[in-house]
């Protein structure tokens, strides 16, 4: 069972440094910032946040592979790991809102693997080259640097069998990127085919004293996710989806009742993302002084998360 934060890539310097290292010294495992299209480039934080914090490992969630080429998704990964003595991870998506940039989202798998492999490759030192239908990279080019590790854990953001398949053979981890529903995450571990590969959700979170305020502002912070998710969770029928299969929001009580259904249903990692709470210093508080304790240990009643 591990806990994780995930931060949006639009605070200051002095935001992530007080973010981290409260969330370090509460027992979080992982810190994640997101790299959606338009925001700050997440490898920005993720160096201040590397440099503010000792323990807790970090990583992008996620970069594009339709805008990066695989030699930047490389570097960018060995440089968080060198800054960060070896806790990175590197995260991959085939990307989303490329519309906004001209681009099409098509042969997603095909590139996924290319992009894969070619990281792979530099990381290891494998200076053999590789000629692909989507990347290449000349016979002789490598890092010109010495990475800490030579392989960097992988975790891939998916809602796609096909891509889940990729996952299962070439990742550590796949993370259902904006979805709060046990049933994905059963139904994602079939479609990977391989128990060895650690899934991961990340949500929306709002946790508050008052309940229905958490509620409603996750009702407005998912919407701009929603537009790119929303229609892609194949185990909600035809009707409006209850809000709480794409958020996790509510009382400290309820948001760890609902992280407690979701390990129950074979979650590795939980990703308490943005905004946390009606502000994120506040939620980020709650969830380190009332949410991870009724998760550590501290018994809590699993009580049913309001839509």
């Amino acid at each position: 069972m591990e806990l994780g934060l995930g931060l949006q890539s639009d605070k200051t310097v002095a935001d992530y440094v007080s973010l981290a290292r409260r969330a370090e010294a509460a027992g979080f495992d992982v810190i994640s910032v997101y790299h959606d299209l338009l925001f700050q480039p997440a490898i920005f934080p993720l160096l201040t946040i590397a440099g503010a914090t000792s323990s807790v490992r970090l990583g992008p969630a996620a970069l594009n592979v339709a805008t990066l080429h695989p030699v930047e998704l490389a570097g960018q990964a060995v440089a968080l790991d060198l800054a960060s003595n070896g806790r990175a991870y590197l995260g991959l998506v085939p990307g989303a809102w490329l519309d906004r940039l001209g681009l099409r989202q098509s042969h997603s798998v095909e590139r996924m693997r290319e992009a894969v492999e070619i990281v792979t490759r530099l990381q290891a030192g494998d200076r053999s080259g590789f000629s692909g239908d989507f990347f290449t990279l000349a016979q002789g080019a490598g890092l010109e640097y010495a990475p800490l590790r030579q392989r960097i854990p992988l975790m891939i953001g998916t809602w796609k069998p096909r891509m889940a398949r990729l996952a299962g053979e070439v990742a550590d981890e796949v993370k259902i990127g904006g979805s709060a529903n046990p049933d994905m995450v059963t139904l994602m571990r079939e479609w990977i085919g391989n128990d060895s590969v650690g899934i991961v959700v990340g949500a929306v979170t709002v946790v508050d004293e008052d309940g229905d305020a958490a509620r409603g502002r996750a009702a407005a912070e998912v919407r701009m996710y929603l537009d790119v998710v929303g229609e892609l969770d194949p185990t909600i029928g035809d009707a409006a989806p209850p809000l709480d299969k794409f958020v996790i929001a509510g009382t400290p009580e309820e948001v760890a009742a609902h992280a407690e259904r979701l390990f129950a249903a074979g979650v590795k990692r939980i990703e308490f993302g943005t905004p946390q709470g009606l502000t994120t210093p506040g939620g980020v508080d709650l969830l380190c002084d009332r949410v991870l304790p009724l998760l550590r240990g501290v018994p809590s009643a699993v009580a049913p998360v309001a839509s």
